[in-house]
Formats: C-alpha cells, sequence, structure tokens
C-alpha cells in the first residue's frame, strides 16, 4: 500500500513531525498490533530472562546516555 504524505506536512519543522508521529503511534491500541510467533517466543524468552535477574541489564536512560556519548 503506497501512503503520499500531504506537502503541508512534509513542510513541517521536524520537531512537530515528531510530535505528529507520537500523536499517531499513541493512537494505536495495543491489542491491534500482532505479533509473530517469532516475535512472541523472543519476547516471553526476554521476560523469562528478566523475571529470573530483574537486577540485570540497564535503564533506558543508562543506553541513551551511552549512545548519545559516542557521538
Amino acid at each position: 500500500m503506497a501512503i503520499s504524505v500531504p506537502p503541508e506536512i512534509l513542510a513541517l519543522p521536524p520537531s512537530e513531525k515528531i510530535e505528529l508521529v507520537g500523536k499517531i503511534w499513541d493512537s494505536i491500541e495495543t491489542k491491534e498490533i500482532e505479533l509473530t510467533e517469532e516475535h512472541r517466543r523472543i519476547v516471553d524468552e526476554r521476560l523469562r530472562r528478566y523475571e529470573a535477574n530483574p537486577n540485570e541489564g540497564r535503564t533506558w536512560d543508562e543506553v541513551k546516555a551511552e549512545l548519545f556519548k559516542k557521538r
């Protein structure tokens, strides 16, 4: 399916485009998203690993700080 983006949206500044994308994303109901069996298996495995060791890993803030530090 080809979707054309109206020129007035393309002309928006980046911050407004991001806000628009966020509003569209927020409008999607979780129940509308279908996982493939492979994705479901990956999510289930990661949830099991987290439940077994909830203190392992890093927070999103830690990951984000590391990513932006390398730029």
